[in-house]
C-alpha cells in the first residue's frame, strides 16, 4: 500500500474514532440529546478592549484559605456584620470577626455526604442533596436572608439562621433547575434568575457549551406569594441587582457577555434593553452605595469562544472530539484561569477595570461586594475569599 493510502486509512480511523467516541472522552459524551445553539453575540468591535495593565487584582489579600470552599456570594447583614457566604457543602457561613460559624442551610437531607472535601468541585455529585447556596441578599428592613439555592429554589431564613424556608420551586409549572442570583426591593418583591430549565449547576459547563435559551428572569411577591416570569428565552441569565432608586434592575446574561436592563417603573416599565457589552463572560452583579454596578467577569472573551458562539455546528463538532471537559473549558477561557472585575455607571458607562490577567493571585471571581472602601471577591471555584483595597 502506498504511503498516501496508509495516511488515508489512518485519517478515516481517526474520523471514525472522533465520530463515535468509543471511550466516552468527549465533553458531551454523557449528554446524548446535546444541542448547540447560536449565541446572540455582540459585534466583536463593540467588545471593550480596556485592560488593567498593572494587574491590580494581584494586590488582593487572600483570606480564609481552605476555610471556605467555593464562596460564591458575599453578603453583610443590616448591622454591617459579616461577611456571610454560601459554600460548596451547602451551608451558609457567618464570619463573626474571629471565626466562621454555621448560620443556615437549605437542605433538610444533609448527611455524611456533605462532609468536608478537598476542593469546591469535589461536592458536585452531591450538591442536589446537600444544597448549593449561590446568591445571598439581606432584607435591610427585617434582617431576613434570601438565598438562591441552585437545586432547591428560592429560600428565606430569619436573622437567627437555621433551616431556611422554601419560597419558590417552580414557575408556570416549570421547575427551577438552576436558581442562581437574586435581589429584593423595598416593596417585598424578590427578583431572581433561573439559569436553565435543562441543565443543573453541576453541568454548568455543558450549559455554557450548549448556550441553550431556557433561562428566565422571575419575580416573587412576598405578600401575594405569586411568582411571575418577567423574561424568558435567555442564554444563561446569572447575576441580578437593582438600581439605587429601584426604577430598574440589571442582570447578566453569561453566554452573550452582556448586561441587560429591565425597567420596573416609569414609562418604560416591563421593557428591557441592553445596558452594556462586557469584555468577557459575567457572573454576579452588585450595586454600590453610589448606584454603580460591579460585575464579576469569569474570563475575557477570546476570538476562539466568539467564533464558536456564532457557529453552533462547528462548536458541536469540536465538543464531540475526544477532548475532556476540562480541556474544552480551558480552550474557552483562553488557556488559563484569569479574573477581572468591572464597574459601570448607572447609565451603563464603563468606569473601571481591575484584573489579574495571569491568574497569579485571583484566578476566578463570582461576585464583587463593595464595603468600606474594599472589594470582597467571592469565587465558586476557589477555596478562599480575596479582598482588594480600593484606597
Amino acid at each position: 500500500m502506498t504511503p498516501m493510502g496508509i495516511l488515508g486509512i489512518l485519517f478515516l480511523l481517526l474520523a471514525l474514532y472522533c465520530g463515535i467516541d468509543p471511550f466516552k472522552h468527549s465533553a458531551i459524551s454523557e449528554f446524548p440529546d446535546f444541542e448547540a445553539y447560536k449565541v446572540d453575540m455582540p459585534s466583536w468591535e463593540l467588545v471593550p478592549t480596556v485592560r488593567d495593565k498593572d494587574n491590580l487584582l494581584q494586590k488582593s489579600e487572600i483570606k480564609f484559605l481552605n476555610q471556605v470552599q467555593g464562596p460564591e456570594s458575599m453578603a453583610f447583614d443590616p448591622f454591617g456584620r459579616g461577611p456571610y457566604t454560601g459554600v460548596a457543602d451547602g451551608r451558609i457561613l457567618f464570619w463573626d470577626g474571629e471565626k466562621w460559624k454555621d448560620f443556615a442551610y437549605t437542605s433538610s437531607n444533609r448527611s455524611e455526604l456533605c462532609n468536608p472535601k478537598p476542593s469546591p468541585l469535589s461536592y458536585l455529585p452531591n450538591e442536589h442533596i446537600c444544597g448549593r447556596p449561590l446568591g445571598l441578599r439581606f432584607d435591610k428592613n427585617t434582617g431576613d436572608l434570601y438565598i438562591a439555592d441552585a437545586y432547591l429554589g428560592l429560600f428565606k431564613v430569619g436573622p437567627e439562621g437555621g433551616l431556611a424556608t422554601s419560597l419558590v420551586t417552580e414557575a408556570e409549572g416549570v421547575p427551577l433547575r438552576f436558581t442562581n442570583d437574586l435581589d429584593i426591593d423595598n416593596e417585598g418583591n424578590v427578583y431572581f434568575t433561573d439559569s436553565s430549565s435543562k441543565y443543573q449547576r453541576r453541568n454548568f459547563m455543558q450549559l455554557v457549551f450548549s448556550s441553550e435559551n431556557s433561562g428566565r428572569l422571575l419575580k416573587y411577591n412576598l405578600h401575594t406569594k405569586e411568582t411571575t416570569v418577567l423574561m424568558r428565552n435567555l442564554q444563561f441569565p446569572n447575576g441580578v441587582s437593582l438600581s439605587k432608586d429601584g426604577s430598574f434592575l440589571v442582570f447578566s446574561e453569561a453566554c452573550t457577555g452582556r448586561l441587560l436592563k429591565y425597567w420596573l417603573k416609569g414609562e418604560k416599565a416591563v421593557a428591557s434593553d441592553v445596558f452594556a457589552i462586557l469584555p468577557g463572560f459575567p457572573d454576579n452583579v452588585r450595586t454600590n452605595q453610589d448606584g454603580e454596578f460591579w460585575v464579576a467577569i469569569h474570563c475575557r472573551r477570546s476570538t476562539y469562544s466568539h467564533i464558536l458562539g456564532l457557529y453552533p455546528k462547528l462548536r458541536k463538532f469540536v465538543l464531540k472530539l475526544p477532548i475532556s471537559t476540562k480541556i474544552q473549558y480551558l480552550l474557552q477561557v483562553g488557556g488559563k484561569l484569569h479574573a477581572a472585575v468591572v464597574k459601570y455607571s448607572p447609565e451603563g458607562k464603563l468606569l473601571q477595570v481591575l484584573e489579574d490577567s495571569e491568574g497569579k493571585v485571583v484566578k476566578a471571581v463570582s461576585e464583587v461586594e463593595e464595603k468600606d472602601g474594599k472589594l470582597w471577591l467571592g469565587s465558586v471555584l476557589m477555596p478562599f475569599v480575596a479582598v482588594y483595597n480600593l484606597a
